[in-house]
């Protein structure tokens, strides 16, 4: 997958929200959390790989359109 740095500007506040709250659940806080501040990710099943694929496919192609809405082509010339 290659990052597509040229679309960062069309990212939202609401997208990150978005794809922070797809994956919380696989963040784990150790029993002692409020005192070291670290936890662990669990790993990630086969589908859920899958799945995150899919909706990085559906983020980048929104961001294409909204580049394209701006008038600022979002496409790297790579």
């Amino acid at each position: 997958m290659k990052l597509r740095l040229d679309l960062l500007k069309h990212l939202t506040t609401e997208d990150v929200i978005q794809e922070a709250q797809a994956t919380v659940h696989r963040f784990k806080p150790e029993p002692l959390f409020s005192q070291t501040g670290t936890g662990s990710l669990s790993s990630a099943s086969m589908q859920e790989r899958v799945r995150e694929v899919e909706h990085s496919m559906v983020l980048t192609q929104k961001l294409k359109e909204r580049a394209q809405q701006t008038g600022r082509p979002g496409t790297s010339k790579r």
